[in-house]
Protein backbone atom coordinates (compact mmCIF):
# COMPACT_ATOMS: atom_id res chain seq x y z
CA UNK A 1 0.00 0.00 0.00
CA UNK A 2 1.43 3.34 -1.05
CA UNK A 3 1.03 6.14 1.47
CA UNK A 4 0.63 9.66 0.18
CA UNK A 5 3.30 12.06 1.26
CA UNK A 6 2.01 14.69 3.69
CA UNK A 7 3.82 18.01 3.40
CA UNK A 8 4.76 19.32 6.82
CA UNK A 9 3.84 22.88 7.70
CA UNK A 10 6.76 24.70 9.27
CA UNK A 11 6.41 27.72 11.58
CA UNK A 12 7.76 29.79 8.71
CA UNK A 13 4.98 28.60 6.40
CA UNK A 14 2.29 29.18 9.00
CA UNK A 15 3.32 32.74 9.85
CA UNK A 16 4.01 33.67 6.24
CA UNK A 17 0.49 32.67 5.19
CA UNK A 18 -1.17 34.04 8.33
CA UNK A 19 0.62 37.37 7.99
CA UNK A 20 -0.10 37.55 4.27
CA UNK A 21 -3.82 36.87 4.72
CA UNK A 22 -4.21 39.35 7.60
CA UNK A 23 -2.40 42.01 5.57
CA UNK A 24 -4.49 41.15 2.50
CA UNK A 25 -7.90 41.28 4.22
CA UNK A 26 -7.04 44.50 6.08
CA UNK A 27 -5.76 46.11 2.88
CA UNK A 28 -8.83 45.14 0.84
CA UNK A 29 -11.26 46.32 3.52
CA UNK A 30 -9.32 49.60 3.90
CA UNK A 31 -9.25 50.06 0.11
CA UNK A 32 -13.01 49.56 -0.19
CA UNK A 33 -13.71 51.85 2.78
CA UNK A 34 -11.38 54.51 1.39
CA UNK A 35 -13.05 54.52 -2.02
CA UNK A 36 -16.43 54.58 -0.23
CA UNK A 37 -15.29 57.74 1.56
CA UNK A 38 -14.28 59.27 -1.77
CA UNK A 39 -17.72 58.44 -3.18
CA UNK A 40 -19.42 59.93 -0.11
CA UNK A 41 -17.35 63.07 -0.54
CA UNK A 42 -18.13 63.49 -4.25
CA UNK A 43 -21.76 62.30 -4.05
CA UNK A 44 -23.05 63.49 -0.64
CA UNK A 45 -26.27 62.15 0.81
CA UNK A 46 -28.68 65.09 0.97
CA UNK A 47 -30.81 63.21 3.50
CA UNK A 48 -27.91 63.28 5.97
CA UNK A 49 -27.74 67.08 6.21
CA UNK A 50 -28.43 67.36 9.91
CA UNK A 51 -25.77 69.66 11.28
CA UNK A 52 -22.25 70.91 10.94
CA UNK A 53 -19.64 68.76 9.25
CA UNK A 54 -15.89 68.65 9.71
CA UNK A 55 -13.98 70.42 6.98
CA UNK A 56 -10.94 68.22 7.45
CA UNK A 57 -11.51 64.85 5.73
CA UNK A 58 -8.33 63.53 7.35
CA UNK A 59 -9.93 63.88 10.78
CA UNK A 60 -12.20 60.91 10.02
CA UNK A 61 -11.49 57.41 8.73
CA UNK A 62 -9.66 58.49 5.57
CA UNK A 63 -6.31 58.98 7.28
CA UNK A 64 -6.62 55.61 9.05
CA UNK A 65 -7.55 53.80 5.84
CA UNK A 66 -4.69 55.42 3.95
CA UNK A 67 -2.24 54.39 6.67
CA UNK A 68 -3.46 50.77 6.54
CA UNK A 69 -3.05 50.61 2.77
CA UNK A 70 0.36 52.30 2.77
CA UNK A 71 1.73 49.87 5.38
CA UNK A 72 -0.10 46.56 4.91
CA UNK A 73 -0.55 46.41 1.13
CA UNK A 74 3.22 46.44 0.45
CA UNK A 75 3.67 43.99 3.34
CA UNK A 76 1.21 41.60 1.68
CA UNK A 77 3.06 41.85 -1.64
CA UNK A 78 6.39 41.16 0.07
CA UNK A 79 5.04 38.13 1.97
CA UNK A 80 3.42 36.75 -1.17
CA UNK A 81 6.74 37.16 -2.99
CA UNK A 82 8.49 35.09 -0.30
CA UNK A 83 5.74 32.46 -0.52
CA UNK A 84 6.05 32.19 -4.29
CA UNK A 85 9.83 31.92 -3.98
CA UNK A 86 9.47 29.02 -1.55
CA UNK A 87 7.00 27.27 -3.88
CA UNK A 88 9.34 27.80 -6.84
CA UNK A 89 12.16 26.20 -4.84
CA UNK A 90 9.98 23.32 -3.58
CA UNK A 91 6.80 22.61 -5.55
CA UNK A 92 5.42 20.47 -2.70
CA UNK A 93 4.79 23.69 -0.72
CA UNK A 94 1.71 24.16 -2.93
CA UNK A 95 0.00 21.33 -1.05
CA UNK A 96 0.34 22.86 2.42
CA UNK A 97 -2.93 22.74 4.32
CA UNK A 98 -2.46 26.31 5.52
CA UNK A 99 -2.24 27.49 1.90
CA UNK A 100 -5.33 25.60 0.80
CA UNK A 101 -7.31 26.83 3.82
CA UNK A 102 -6.28 30.43 3.13
CA UNK A 103 -7.22 30.21 -0.55
CA UNK A 104 -10.58 28.49 0.02
CA UNK A 105 -11.48 30.93 2.82
CA UNK A 106 -10.74 33.86 0.53
CA UNK A 107 -12.84 32.34 -2.27
CA UNK A 108 -15.73 31.84 0.17
CA UNK A 109 -15.56 35.45 1.40
CA UNK A 110 -15.42 36.74 -2.20
CA UNK A 111 -18.50 34.72 -3.22
CA UNK A 112 -20.39 35.83 -0.09
CA UNK A 113 -19.51 39.46 -0.82
CA UNK A 114 -20.77 39.27 -4.39
CA UNK A 115 -24.01 37.60 -3.24
CA UNK A 116 -24.52 40.22 -0.53
CA UNK A 117 -23.79 42.95 -3.05
CA UNK A 118 -26.54 41.74 -5.37
CA UNK A 119 -29.00 41.34 -2.47
CA UNK A 120 -28.35 44.93 -1.36
CA UNK A 121 -28.65 46.18 -4.93
CA UNK A 122 -32.05 44.53 -5.39
CA UNK A 123 -33.26 45.72 -1.97
CA UNK A 124 -32.33 49.34 -2.65
CA UNK A 125 -33.87 49.14 -6.11
CA UNK A 126 -37.16 47.87 -4.67
CA UNK A 127 -37.11 50.64 -2.04
CA UNK A 128 -36.56 53.29 -4.69
CA UNK A 129 -33.21 54.35 -3.16
CA UNK A 130 -30.99 53.37 -6.07
CA UNK A 131 -28.77 56.46 -6.31
CA UNK A 132 -25.48 57.07 -8.12
CA UNK A 133 -23.80 56.98 -4.72
CA UNK A 134 -25.06 53.48 -3.96
CA UNK A 135 -24.59 52.21 -7.53
CA UNK A 136 -20.91 53.15 -7.49
CA UNK A 137 -20.41 51.41 -4.14
CA UNK A 138 -22.16 48.27 -5.38
CA UNK A 139 -20.06 48.29 -8.56
CA UNK A 140 -16.87 48.70 -6.52
CA UNK A 141 -17.72 45.76 -4.26
CA UNK A 142 -18.57 43.59 -7.25
CA UNK A 143 -15.32 44.42 -9.06
CA UNK A 144 -13.15 43.91 -5.97
CA UNK A 145 -14.82 40.66 -4.92
CA UNK A 146 -14.79 39.31 -8.48
CA UNK A 147 -11.15 40.22 -8.94
CA UNK A 148 -10.17 38.58 -5.65
CA UNK A 149 -12.15 35.44 -6.52
CA UNK A 150 -10.61 35.09 -9.97
CA UNK A 151 -7.07 35.75 -8.68
CA UNK A 152 -7.18 33.21 -5.87
CA UNK A 153 -9.03 30.62 -7.95
CA UNK A 154 -6.19 30.86 -10.45
CA UNK A 155 -3.71 30.57 -7.59
CA UNK A 156 -5.49 27.46 -6.30
CA UNK A 157 -5.19 25.86 -9.73
CA UNK A 158 -1.49 26.73 -9.95
CA UNK A 159 -1.87 29.29 -12.73
CA UNK A 160 0.45 31.87 -11.16
CA UNK A 161 3.10 29.23 -10.46
CA UNK A 162 3.12 28.25 -14.13
CA UNK A 163 3.12 31.87 -15.31
CA UNK A 164 5.58 33.59 -13.02
CA UNK A 165 5.97 36.61 -15.34
CA UNK A 166 2.23 37.31 -15.21
CA UNK A 167 2.31 36.93 -11.42
CA UNK A 168 4.99 39.63 -11.25
CA UNK A 169 2.94 41.83 -13.57
CA UNK A 170 -0.07 41.37 -11.31
CA UNK A 171 1.96 42.44 -8.27
CA UNK A 172 3.13 45.55 -10.11
CA UNK A 173 -0.46 46.30 -11.16
CA UNK A 174 -1.60 46.09 -7.53
CA UNK A 175 1.20 48.44 -6.54
CA UNK A 176 0.14 50.96 -9.20
CA UNK A 177 -3.49 50.69 -8.04
CA UNK A 178 -2.43 51.44 -4.46
CA UNK A 179 -0.45 54.50 -5.52
CA UNK A 180 -3.29 55.71 -7.78
CA UNK A 181 -5.83 55.31 -4.98
CA UNK A 182 -3.76 57.33 -2.51
CA UNK A 183 -2.99 59.99 -5.14
CA UNK A 184 -6.68 60.21 -6.04
CA UNK A 185 -7.45 60.97 -2.42
CA UNK A 186 -5.15 63.99 -2.52
CA UNK A 187 -6.90 65.20 -5.69
CA UNK A 188 -10.42 64.62 -4.34
CA UNK A 189 -10.14 65.81 -0.74
CA UNK A 190 -6.86 67.72 -0.84
CA UNK A 191 -3.50 67.09 0.78
CA UNK A 192 -2.98 66.89 4.56
CA UNK A 193 -1.21 70.27 4.35
CA UNK A 194 -4.27 71.81 2.75
CA UNK A 195 -6.44 70.16 5.37
CA UNK A 196 -4.37 71.83 8.08
CA UNK A 197 -5.07 75.23 6.53
CA UNK A 198 -8.79 74.42 6.51
CA UNK A 199 -8.54 73.48 10.19
CA UNK A 200 -7.00 76.88 10.89
CA UNK A 201 -9.94 78.53 9.13
CA UNK A 202 -12.46 76.46 11.09
CA UNK A 203 -10.79 77.38 14.38
CA UNK A 204 -10.95 81.05 13.43
CA UNK A 205 -14.68 80.73 12.78
CA UNK A 206 -15.19 78.95 16.12
CA UNK A 207 -13.24 81.68 17.91
CA UNK A 208 -15.28 84.46 16.32
CA UNK A 209 -18.53 82.68 17.13
CA UNK A 210 -17.44 82.60 20.76
CA UNK A 211 -16.46 86.27 20.64
CA UNK A 212 -19.76 87.17 19.00
CA UNK A 213 -21.84 85.70 21.78
CA UNK A 214 -19.65 87.30 24.42
CA UNK A 215 -20.33 90.63 22.72
CA UNK A 216 -24.08 89.93 22.78
CA UNK A 217 -23.93 89.05 26.48
CA UNK A 218 -21.90 92.21 27.15
CA UNK A 219 -24.48 94.34 25.33
CA UNK A 220 -27.36 92.75 27.26
CA UNK A 221 -25.61 93.38 30.56
CA UNK A 222 -24.35 96.93 29.93
CA UNK A 223 -26.62 98.16 27.12
CA UNK A 224 -23.58 99.10 25.07
CA UNK A 225 -21.04 97.36 22.93
CA UNK A 226 -17.50 96.83 24.17
CA UNK A 227 -15.06 99.45 22.93
CA UNK A 228 -12.40 96.79 22.34
CA UNK A 229 -12.26 93.04 22.67
CA UNK A 230 -10.20 93.34 25.85
CA UNK A 231 -13.38 94.60 27.57
CA UNK A 232 -14.72 91.06 27.26
CA UNK A 233 -11.97 89.58 29.44
CA UNK A 234 -13.56 88.02 32.52
CA UNK A 235 -11.21 86.29 34.98
CA UNK A 236 -14.17 85.14 37.11
CA UNK A 237 -15.93 83.23 34.32
CA UNK A 238 -12.58 82.29 32.84
CA UNK A 239 -13.25 83.75 29.40
CA UNK A 240 -10.08 84.79 27.62
CA UNK A 241 -10.08 86.50 24.25
CA UNK A 242 -8.94 83.93 21.65
CA UNK A 243 -6.34 84.94 19.11
CA UNK A 244 -5.70 83.86 15.55
CA UNK A 245 -4.31 80.29 15.94
CA UNK A 246 -2.22 80.63 12.79
CA UNK A 247 -0.52 83.96 13.43
CA UNK A 248 -1.15 84.56 17.13
CA UNK A 249 -2.59 88.01 16.44
CA UNK A 250 -5.86 89.48 17.73
CA UNK A 251 -9.02 89.31 15.67
CA UNK A 252 -10.27 92.58 14.20
CA UNK A 253 -13.28 94.16 15.88
CA UNK A 254 -15.02 97.48 15.46
CA UNK A 255 -18.41 98.95 16.27
CA UNK A 256 -20.56 100.21 13.40
CA UNK A 257 -23.54 101.46 15.41
CA UNK A 258 -25.20 101.44 18.79
CA UNK A 259 -25.97 97.72 18.49
CA UNK A 260 -24.00 96.66 15.42
CA UNK A 261 -20.40 95.57 15.01
CA UNK A 262 -18.02 93.79 12.72
CA UNK A 263 -15.54 90.92 13.19
CA UNK A 264 -12.75 90.27 10.71
CA UNK A 265 -10.08 87.64 10.11
CA UNK A 266 -7.73 86.46 7.38
CA UNK A 267 -8.58 83.06 5.86
CA UNK A 268 -6.55 80.58 3.84
CA UNK A 269 -9.31 79.35 1.57
CA UNK A 270 -12.90 79.84 0.57
CA UNK A 271 -15.59 78.05 2.53
CA UNK A 272 -15.91 74.62 0.96
CA UNK A 273 -18.77 72.22 0.36
CA UNK A 274 -18.41 69.30 2.71
CA UNK A 275 -19.78 65.81 3.09
CA UNK A 276 -23.34 67.06 3.58
CA UNK A 277 -23.27 68.74 0.20
CA UNK A 278 -23.74 72.24 1.61
CA UNK A 279 -21.43 74.88 3.05
CA UNK A 280 -20.33 74.34 6.62
CA UNK A 281 -21.74 77.75 7.55
CA UNK A 282 -25.13 78.24 5.98
CA UNK A 283 -27.01 81.42 5.18
CA UNK A 284 -29.13 82.66 2.34
CA UNK A 285 -26.61 85.37 1.57
CA UNK A 286 -27.95 85.89 -1.94
CA UNK A 287 -31.08 87.59 -0.52
CA UNK A 288 -29.20 90.43 1.14
CA UNK A 289 -26.53 92.94 0.10
CA UNK A 290 -22.99 91.65 0.53
CA UNK A 291 -22.08 94.18 3.23
CA UNK A 292 -25.46 94.26 4.96
CA UNK A 293 -25.25 93.32 8.66
CA UNK A 294 -26.98 90.15 9.81
CA UNK A 295 -29.33 90.69 12.71
CA UNK A 296 -28.42 88.36 15.56
CA UNK A 297 -31.63 86.84 16.90
CA UNK A 298 -33.77 87.90 13.93
CA UNK A 299 -37.13 86.13 13.97
CA UNK A 300 -37.18 83.00 11.81
CA UNK A 301 -33.64 83.72 10.72
CA UNK A 302 -31.30 81.19 9.25
CA UNK A 303 -27.97 80.49 10.99
CA UNK A 304 -25.56 83.42 10.92
CA UNK A 305 -23.45 83.37 7.81
CA UNK A 306 -19.79 82.60 8.35
CA UNK A 307 -19.15 82.11 4.66
CA UNK A 308 -15.74 83.49 3.76
CA UNK A 309 -13.42 83.84 0.80
CA UNK A 310 -9.64 83.82 0.62
CA UNK A 311 -7.86 86.54 2.57
CA UNK A 312 -9.37 89.17 4.86
CA UNK A 313 -13.11 88.72 5.39
CA UNK A 314 -15.40 90.74 7.67
CA UNK A 315 -18.69 89.61 9.18
CA UNK A 316 -21.16 92.44 9.87
CA UNK A 317 -23.54 91.78 12.76
CA UNK A 318 -26.54 93.64 14.21
CA UNK A 319 -28.14 92.61 17.50
CA UNK A 320 -31.92 92.20 17.40
CA UNK A 321 -32.99 94.09 20.54
CA UNK A 322 -36.41 92.40 20.59
CA UNK A 323 -34.96 88.92 20.96
CA UNK A 324 -31.91 89.99 22.96
CA UNK A 325 -33.21 92.77 25.20
CA UNK A 326 -31.08 94.27 27.99
CA UNK A 327 -31.07 92.19 31.14
CA UNK A 328 -33.14 93.63 34.05
CA UNK A 329 -31.06 95.51 36.61
CA UNK A 330 -30.98 94.24 40.20
CA UNK A 331 -33.00 96.50 42.45
CA UNK A 332 -31.09 98.26 45.18
CA UNK A 333 -32.21 97.30 48.69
Amino acid sequence: MVQSHVVKVTPKDFFLWTGAMIAFYASVFAFVSLVFDYINYVFPDVLAQNGYYASDPYSNSISYEMAIIIVLAPLFLILIWFIRQSIAADNTRRDLWVRRWALFLTLFIAIATVAGDFISLIMYFLNGDLTMRFALKALLLFLVASGVFMHFLADLRGYWDEHAAKAHMMMWAVGVLIIATIASGFVIVGTPWQARLYRYDDQKINDMQSIQWQIVNYWQSKEKLPATLTDLQDPISGFMIPTDPQKGTAYEYRTTGANSFELCAVFNAQTRHYSAGSPLYIDNISTRPVNAPIAIGMKERKPDSWYHGVGRTCFPRKIDVDLYPPLPKNKQM
